[in-house]
């Protein structure tokens, strides 16, 4: 091995050991949550792309867990942000955690690739621009993605929260 490979391999291993670290403080900080609230569920951990995946799921269907989703992911998105904060506090750096609830964000993403595919699709056969209805930064990067994936190009457009993607032509 070479000095660089060496190096970027120790830079990788730095990298994910402190995304795992993220991930065990982001799930002493939830199951404290969980406590609180008398809700039950077990939390799981992972690194998928570059960051911190945390899950909190429940074998009993998760309707409890449903709380902690909220109309349209709300709550969800709000306990997200006070996790990244906890993570932030122990740490001292920004942390990129993605969190996910009763497989809320998974069902979600899966619909929004479909989505992102569909539009790609019609631009494809109408040679026309396609315009999605406002989203959140998380439901954007993954219709962004299946644009991307379909071999097209897209852009977000618009104000917060009126965010919203646009397909393009290639």
């Amino acid at each position: 091995m070479t000095e660089g490979t060496t190096s970027a391999a120790a830079e990788g291993a730095d990298n994910l050991s402190r995304l795992e670290q993220e991930g065990e403080i982001a799930a002493d900080y939830l199951e404290g949550l969980l406590d609180i609230a008398d809700l039950d569920g077990d939390i799981d951990m992972d690194v998928e792309a570059d960051r911190a995946a945390v899950s909190i799921i429940s074998d009993s269907g998760g309707r409890d867990l449903q709380k902690l989703v909220g109309r349209d992911g709300e709550v969800l998105e709000a306990l997200q942000e006070l996790t990244r904060l906890a993570v932030h506090r122990e740490t001292g750096d920004r942390s990129r955690l993605m969190l996910d609830v009763a497989g809320y964000r998974a069902q979600k993403r899966a619909e929004l690739s479909e989505l992102g595919a569909k539009a790609a699709a019609e631009v494809r056969s109408t040679g026309e621009p396609v315009k999605l209805k406002p989203m959140s930064p998380f439901e954007r990067k993954v219709v962004h993605d299946a644009v991307k994936s379909a071999g097209l190009r897209s852009e977000s457009e618009g104000e917060e929260p009126q965010r919203f993607v646009v397909v393009l032509p290639a």
